[in-house]
């Protein structure tokens, strides 16, 4: 299950330490996004780039933008239209 933290309209989720375990949450995460309210800003934390998950969010239409803010620590930001 994912962890979703809310600030106002933005979604937080924190994967980093999921996907280093091992964890694939793409689907859970695929999921959240399909059924998240429109206007909802979505910011996901990973540990690397996450080009699959951002063709994943595009194949929906949601375009995304990616930001390492240190290493081993990737920002993605979409917004659901």
């Amino acid at each position: 299950m994912l962890d979703v933290n809310y600030k106002g309209d933005v979604a937080i989720l924190d994967l980093r330490e999921s996907v280093l375990r091992g964890e694939h949450p793409k689907q859970e995460l695929m999921q959240f996004v399909s059924e998240a309210k429109q206007g909802t800003v979505i910011e996901i934390h990973l540990p690397h780039r996450a080009e699959p998950l951002v063709a994943a969010l595009e194949s929906l239409g949601i375009s995304s933008i990616i930001n390492q803010l240190e290493d081993n620590h990737f920002r993605l930001m979409c917004v659901k239209m």
